[in-house]
């Protein structure tokens, strides 16, 4: 270690005079070199400094994540979590870039020596088992999906290719890399309640509910999580899978519901809401999501699910009119924003209720959630206010055309 460093003495040449032994100090020890000079000049002050965090960055040795999706809206939330609190891991993130990824979410880490970004799809095996073949991993948190359900409705095809075909490929990339060798090593798999089916107005969705998908979307999503539950069983493969509730917050993309509200609003267009708009689903905070994420990751027991949840069940109305009020309040010029709501024809096969019971969790892991709903829906909706160049990039091309179709010609 650097701060270790002893005196050096020079080493005697045959034939040359023999000077007196004097301690000749690393130019890294500024301590020292104060002591003989007594000033240090900036430039070696400078030099000294630069040398000094190269050293420790060429010497260190981080714990790979492999964080696929990174560039989305969950993804991002938990690859700038990860980097910010701790300093131990290097994330590696493998994306895409589909219409839903935004490299703009993780612009702070472009220069940062942990953050490493891979265009890459892991429905392509070849470019999965390149990513393995490049960088040794100990933990893989697994997001990248095709997540929205009219999206499934209208193109099942490439949700059956991303979510199931491209899960298999990570999961056998990382079986043969482990090669048995588990110690240290996690496989995250992050899933959705939409897999266990509609509630009716009682109950709640636990880890022992039986599976019952309604959409191509939650179809796809529930033959990923059986994937990742037999490679525990035949293959003992160190996997957790963590099925959450809707999740809202910062870089989410404006095709779901609180996002799209958001910007509607700002753009004084039309607020769409299926059928009677009574439609009730359980609302997580994408910031509490990520932290009983790196608990399940780091934490979990291997072939163990956990749900996550917040037990905060909204009417999908009862959030468009609290965004509605919310914007009144932020955005003042165009209120009252509720004038903007109009009703559309409800999609197929939309679930009525979801709802999760978050006990496991919370007992074996300690995890709960910290954030009120009230508070961080209105922390979103200033997110969106507050940046503008992130969203209106988007709002364009191919996100433009979809938007049209859904909702407009409706």
């Amino acid at each position: 270690m650097i701060e270790n460093l002893k005196p050096i003495y020079p080493i005697p040449t045959e034939g040359y005079p023999t000077p007196a032994p004097r301690p000749r100090y690393s130019i890294l020890d500024l301590e020292e070199t104060r002591k003989i000079f007594g000033v240090v000049p900036h430039w070696r002050e400078d030099l000294t400094l630069c040398l000094k965090e190269l050293a420790e960055v060429s010497g260190k040795k981080y714990e790979k994540i492999l964080v696929t999706g990174g560039a989305g809206f969950i993804g991002s939330n938990f690859v700038n979590l990860i980097l910010n609190d701790t300093k131990e891991y290097q994330v590696v993130v493998f994306d895409k870039l589909t219409y839903a990824g935004n490299l703009r979410s993780l612009e702070s880490w472009k220069k940062d020596s942990r953050f490493i970004f891979v265009k890459a799809d892991i429905a392509n095996k070849e470019e999965v088992s390149s990513i393995f073949q490049e960088h040794k991993f100990n933990y893989i948190a697994h997001f990248a999906a095709e997540s929205h359900v009219d999206r499934s409705i209208s193109g099942p095809e490439e949700f059956i290719k991303t979510n199931v075909l491209g899960t298999f490929y990570l999961l056998d990339a990382a079986r043969l890399q482990w090669n048995g060798s588990y110690e240290g090593k996690k496989f995250l798999h992050v899933s959705t309640d939409e897999v266990f089916g509609t509630l009716g107005d009682s109950g709640y969705f636990t880890e022992e509910t039986p599976y019952a998908p309604n959409s191509p979307y939650s179809a796809s999503k529930a033959s990923s999580d059986h994937i990742v539950r037999s490679y525990y069983h035949t293959y003992h493969m160190p996997v957790v899978t963590t099925n959450c509730s809707n999740n809202y917050g910062p870089y989410h993309f404006p095709e779901k519901l609180i996002p799209l509200m958001i910007l509607n609003c700002l753009q004084g267009k039309p607020l769409p809401v299926y059928g009677d708009g009574k439609n009730i689903r359980d609302w997580l905070y994408v910031k509490d999501h990520c932290e009983a994420l790196r608990v399940a990751l780091f934490q979990g027991l291997s072939g163990e699910t956990y749900n996550i949840g917040t037990r905060n069940e909204k009417k999908n109305i009862d959030i468009v009119d609290s965004i509605c009020s919310i914007m009144d309040e932020l955005h003042p010029s165009g209120a009252p924003h509720s004038k903007l709501i109009q009703y559309v024809k409800d999609r197929p096969g939309h679930d009525f209720r979801y709802a999760i019971d978050p006990s496991k969790i919370e007992k074996e892991l300690g995890w709960k959630p910290k954030f009120a709903f009230e508070s961080a829906l209105k922390e979103t909706v200033r997110w969106y206010l507050e940046n503008e160049s992130w969203w209106k990039e988007i709002l364009s091309g191919q996100y433009k055309e979809y938007y049209e179709n859904q909702y407009e010609k409706r």
